[in-house]
């Protein structure tokens, strides 16, 4: 009897234990994370300053942002744009660049050192260099193609929408596409050598090889790195906050940084201290970001089934 009393002791001790380390992730869960969400679905339905009470509206914030907002859409516009576009460009150059480093070339590791370097920046330090960089005046880009009689006077990069967004799109593969190289190496390198023994007794080229072989065993990495990149661009702000604040013109506004512009005094953008406002549109947001997700994880759920 005493023997089984001492069991239970213990074990009711290590639940205390357990308790306790969990306790400062949970508290930071509840202070960081449930109660911002909380603040933000309360606020969506009031016009709210940031002082008083604020006045109850229902859903006039949601018809507001529906009907009358069209900076908001032409924000989602360049989010969808960025997002797509880099897609397209981030995902075959990382696995062409995973493919050549997994083969073990001459100075492989000091590719992976250097593909993988940008990951590492700040963003907002990545922005302000290649700020400076495309400078209209005195960027080092402009200097180069002057020199080279590529074009014959300075061109103002950030004077237009498509050229500011050409420019946000270069830097943000530059700083993103050396961390999914490392997720397609990582995959490379799971796949059985033998696979590939076999397939060149049988006559298997090279590129016969990687669309038979390589590219179908790397699909669950595809399929990660695809998600990863969607939501990874959705939330894009501080790059383009540091590089543009959204010029010209609010042209080259995304949604992240359309909606941080109603909570944060950034620039004179007559978006100051409307939080409840803000609050409806972040709550849009993340219901379009949910819905692409729960189609993302459907889709791939009858790929899977068929494959």
């Amino acid at each position: 009897m005493k023997k089984t009393f001492g069991k239970r002791k213990n074990l009711t001790g290590g639940h205390y234990l357990e308790v306790l380390m969990l306790l400062p992730m949970f508290i930071g869960f509840m202070t960081f994370t449930i109660y911002p969400i909380l603040w933000v679905i309360r606020w969506a339905w009031f016009d709210y300053g940031g002082f008083g009470k604020g006045t109850f509206l229902g859903i006039e914030n949601f018809i507001r942002a529906f009907t009358r907002d069209t900076a908001f859409w032409r924000a989602m516009v360049n989010t969808f744009y960025l997002a797509g576009v880099k897609l397209v460009i981030e995902m075959p150059l990382a696995i062409v660049l995973a493919f050549f480093v997994n083969n073990r070339v001459r100075g492989s590791s000091a590719f992976r050192i250097i593909y993988f370097l940008p990951t590492i920046f700040s963003i907002a330090v990545v922005g302000l260099i290649f700020n400076i960089l495309f400078s209209a005046y005195n960027g080092i880009v402009n200097a180069v193609l002057v020199n080279l009689h590529i074009v014959n006077a300075n061109v103002n990069w950030f004077g237009t929408r498509w050229l500011a967004m050409t420019v946000i799109l270069l830097v943000s593969l530059w700083s993103t596409f050396g961390l999914n190289m490392v997720y397609f190496l990582m995959g490379l390198q799971n796949i059985p050598k033998e696979l590939y023994e076999c397939s060149m007794l049988d006559g298997a080229s090279g590129p016969r090889q990687f669309f038979s072989i390589t590219i179908p065993l790397l699909a669950p990495v595809m399929q990660i790195v695809f998600m990863l990149s969607v939501i990874g661009t959705m939330r894009l702000a501080d790059l383009v906050l540091v590089m543009t604040n959204g010029q010209p013109g609010g042209t080259t506004e995304v949604a992240m940084t359309y909606i941080f512009k109603y909570f944060f005094t950034y620039g004179d953008t007559g978006r100051r201290n409307q939080y409840g406002y803000g609050s409806a549109l972040t709550i849009i947001l993340s219901c379009i970001l949910a819905l692409m997700t729960i189609l993302y994880l459907n889709r791939s759920k009858k790929l899977k089934e068929i494959y």
